[in-house]
């Protein structure tokens, strides 16, 4: 039997029950004030399993033959995964400037690394880590022992993990060089767009293992003995799923798990003053890290130019140079502008707004944001449509329709899209960036070397610590650096 009603949160009585049972269960606070965007995940559970609404479906969770499975498919359709790789170029700046090679001397005589990344998603961030140790251990990796640990409350993104295998949207932030570095292309996905994949090459899948494990276990005492003992520790935009209290009691017993010259790093906003009665803050360009011990007040972020170091310096240079490429103009638009305002009137909406008006809002963008990182492009590119028939004068909407156009291998549809972000917003240099690399990626490199020498350009300009719209943590310097990078791989006419 099929249901017509499509239940919501105001209409179905048995939500708020469900809900908090939810919450309670998997300890994601986060939830309590967006129903629309838990409801929206429940729906898919109830549509799975042909269920009218939340009292079916609580039913069902109290199943004894069925419930165990579906509290795991649930507790995988609620969490939020990122999963792209090096996410945060300022936390592995550090740890491969500072965190990683003082481990690296520490250990220099027993040669053995325990590292854990708490809240893993699909991979992307133990996967890191494996590259980056590859890359700094270099000829001595065999002599050591490294032991990634991966965890997660997802068994369907667990087993995404160990098949290594990923689409474009989680290599956006690598130029081309590194892709074909650290992956081998793979099969073709089905579905609209069919969109290109990539296998994680095996030196670095090798590297590391995955368990389930829900992080509640740090708090309720049923975490094991063996879950201890690290080196590192990675919890990174997990914390924010829980209340004060609950993280509070996390963080501690993240702490007590480390070695004593042992390392936590958590998200860029995530810390808490509370922390330092049992962690000590440490300041690093860009980012805060913690360790054992402390006490008193931690460390505030900065971002100091002066000793900047490049996420990845092992693939090439710095940026270019000052009054090089960098000095195009801000927007390198091949037509009138009026033109591609023009067709964002016609395409998206009959009705031009002025931006702040009925403005789409952050939690849209949250919305689509997380469709996107849990690999449901076609649904993210949907939602993106239809918010621009809302607010068509947001560039960060455009920006995303022309990213998930690109992954679902509609390139025109995407040049298109990028263009009119950067009509709307002339100095979005994740924009001129991405931009670069479409119009590379089909061919047209003189217009393609166009863009990035803008992003080259802005990202030279602002100051290191500047946040960079959409940029997921990336600062200007690397992200200059990459589209330098990016730009160098493609040869200039001859004059």
């Amino acid at each position: 039997m099929k249901w017509p009603v499509r239940p919501d949160s105001q209409t179905d009585p048995a939500f708020p029950a469900l809900k908090a049972r939810i919450i309670a269960r998997t300890g994601h606070h986060y939830y309590v004030d967006k129903d629309d965007l838990l409801l929206d995940r429940l729906r898919k559970r109830f549509k799975a399993n042909d269920l009218p609404g939340a009292a079916a479906y609580a039913a069902l969770l109290d199943d004894r033959t069925r419930g165990a499975a579906e509290w795991a498919a649930l507790e995988a359709e609620i969490t939020i995964g990122e999963t792209f790789f090096f996410r945060y170029a300022e936390q592995f700046a550090a740890l491969r400037g500072t965190i990683l090679p003082g481990l690296i001397a520490a250990r220099s005589h027993e040669r053995r690394l325990t590292i854990w990344s708490a809240g893993c998603s699909t991979g992307a961030e133990p996967y890191s880590l494996a590259i980056l140790l590859h890359e700094l251990l270099g000829p001595a990796l065999p002599d050591w022992r490294i032991a990634i640990t991966g965890t997660d409350i997802s068994t369907a993104a667990l087993a995404t993990a160990r098949t290594g295998l990923y689409g474009r949207w989680a290599l956006r932030t690598l130029p081309p060089e590194e892709r074909l570095r650290y992956f081998a292309p793979g099969p073709i996905r089905p579905g609209p767009g069919r969109e290109g994949t990539y296998t994680l090459r095996p030196e670095y899948r090798r590297m590391v293992r995955f368990e389930r494990r829900n992080l509640m276990e740090l708090v309720d005492g049923t975490a094991p003995p063996e879950l201890n003992g690290f080196d590192l520790i990675l919890c990174r935009n997990v914390l924010i799923y829980f209340e004060a209290e609950v993280v509070l009691g996390m963080v501690r017993s993240l702490g007590r798990r480390l070695v004593p010259d042992g390392w936590l790093l958590i998200g860029h906003a995530e810390p808490n003053p509370a922390f330092a009665h049992t962690l000590e803050a440490v300041n690093l360009p860009g980012t805060v890290a913690y360790r054992p011990g402390g006490a008193g007040e931690p460390a505030v972020p900065v971002a100091d130019p002066a000793v900047w170091e490049p996420a990845h310096p092992w693939i090439g240079e710095g940026p270019a140079e000052a009054g090089g490429p960098g000095a195009a103009d801000p927007i390198a638009a091949d037509g009138p502008r009026e033109s591609v305002l023009a067709e964002t009137s016609r395409s998206e909406t009959s009705e031009v707004r002025s931006p702040g008006d009925d403005a789409v809002g952050a939690g849209d963008l949250a919305q689509i944001r997380a469709l996107s990182d849990a690999g449901e492009t076609a649904e993210a590119w949907r939602r993106a449509r239809a918010a621009l028939g809302v607010a068509p004068m947001e560039a960060a909407l455009h920006y995303y329709d022309g990213l998930l156009a690109r992954t679902l291998g509609r390139e025109a549809e995407a040049e298109g899209a990028l263009r009119r972000a950067l009509y709307l917003d002339p100095g979005f240099v994740m924009a001129h960036y991405q931009l670069g690399l479409l119009l590379i990626a089909v061919a047209r490199p003189a217009e393609g070397r166009r863009f990035l020498d803008n992003a080259i350009r802005l990202g030279q300009t602002l100051p290191a610590g500047a946040h960079l719209a959409e940029a997921d943590g990336i600062g200007p310097r690397e992200l200059a650096q990459s589209a330098a990078l990016a730009r160098s791989a493609v040869e200039e006419p001859a004059r």
